[in-house]
């Protein structure tokens, strides 16, 4: 009989087992690793926040309009018609709010050297303090030798200064402009392109999921943030008017728009009311009244409103908010701070959907 053959195996090698400080350098290396991606991520949204905060935010806006542009397909009509329609609506409601603010702001704009100087009258009992603190830093500089510094600037026309960002704010605008309609043209082949991509089934269900649920989450909130600010404006609006306020319009509609910013935004509209009160009443106590209406009516909306419009589990840890808003401002500014909270609710429509038991502590929306 010939000689059997046996297979050689190789040999199994058994690893010692790690000790802890293996074991600490390597889990600190990965989040090394995983820091560095972060922090490369942030600079790179920061350095090109030319194209990709109009980007996002036209995405954002895009998904607000989402739902009602498959209303309007659902009537048989094609993606791109109800994409038009949908861009049209949309560019019809902005040059609305913008013509409501041309009068009042072009009110406040010719009385800006008046208010400027009643503004320095009435801040002139607040000199004192500020006297004060001058001389305690002009002790500290005299005791530690620092002659302070002297800094030049050199400011060009307001023209000058247009001429140089009219272009920039122009290309930005278009970049939205193609970005919303292309988005909402295409947003079912895009989806399912993506799709295509997927390999297995299982990532396949996974990806579909994460779809419907950023789009669940975050029209639903736009849509009923939009509604509730609405609200606000005309809640605002109609009190400051009896409280005797001028142009009660042009500040209800402005702190509609702030609203959109949680925090930040009532408290910039509480310091802009502060400053309206300031030329517009005599007294310290009349000043205080305008800010003071503003945030009895917003924290009826706050409090009341939107709990019951959106629901209490759909409220978000205040503290991460707060980062967020923080992070997505250093950002992209402005366009950041309405980015922030959807960019939030597609973080966790991700997160639920690839790690599990995260949905059981997630917030709803209604249905």
């Amino acid at each position: 009989m010939p000689p059997e053959r046996y297979e050689k195996r190789p040999p199994i090698v058994r690893l010692p087992p790690k000790s802890n400080v293996e074991i600490v350098l390597q889990r600190g290396s990965q989040l090394a690793i995983i820091g560095l991606g972060l922090l490369g991520l942030a600079f790179t949204l920061h350095f090109g926040r030319f194209i990709l905060a109009p980007v996002a935010f036209a995405l954002v806006i895009g998904l607000m309009l989402g739902p009602v542009a498959a209303r309007i397909e659902a009537r048989g009509i094609s993606p791109y018609i109800s994409a038009v329609l949908v861009f049209i609506l949309f560019v019809f409601s902005v040059c609305l709010v913008a013509l409501a603010l041309v009068g009042p702001l072009s009110y406040w704009a010719d009385r800006g050297p008046q208010m400027w100087e009643q503004l320095q009258l009435r801040l002139s009992q607040l000199r004192e303090p500020m006297e004060a603190l001058r001389d305690i830093q002009g002790g500290l500089r005299d005791a530690t030798g620092d002659t302070g510094l002297t800094v030049s600037v050199e400011e060009g026309s307001p023209m000058d200064s247009l001429i140089t960002i009219a272009p920039a704010i122009g290309a930005q605008v278009l970049i939205f402009m193609a970005t919303l309609y292309f988005f909402i043209a295409t947003r079912h082949q895009t989806r399912l392109a993506v799709l295509k991509l997927c390999v297995g089934r299982r990532l396949r269900w996974r990806t579909a999921h994460i779809f419907r649920d950023v789009e669940t989450l975050v029209s639903r909130y736009l849509l009923s943030i939009t509604a509730i600010n609405i609200g606000l404006a005309v809640a605002v609006t109609c009190a400051l008017w009896l409280a005797g306020v001028p142009s009660p319009a042009l500040w209800g509609i402005l702190a509609g728009l702030l609203n959109f910013v949680m925090y930040i935004g009532p408290a910039i509209m509480a310091a802009v009311l502060f400053a309206v009160g300031l030329v517009t009443f005599d007294t310290i106590s009349g000043s205080l009244m305008p800010p003071f209406v503003y945030l009895a009516v917003n924290l009826m909306e706050a409090q009341f409103v939107t709990p019951m419009v959106i629901g209490r589990m759909m409220t978000l840890n205040p503290f991460v908010v707060l980062l967020a808003l923080t992070f997505w401002i250093w950002i992209w500014g402005p366009i950041g701070g309405f980015v922030a909270i959807p960019a939030l609710l597609v973080g966790y429509a991700i997160a639920r959907n690839l790690i599990p038991g995260w949905g059981a502590q997630s917030p709803r929306l209604p249905s």
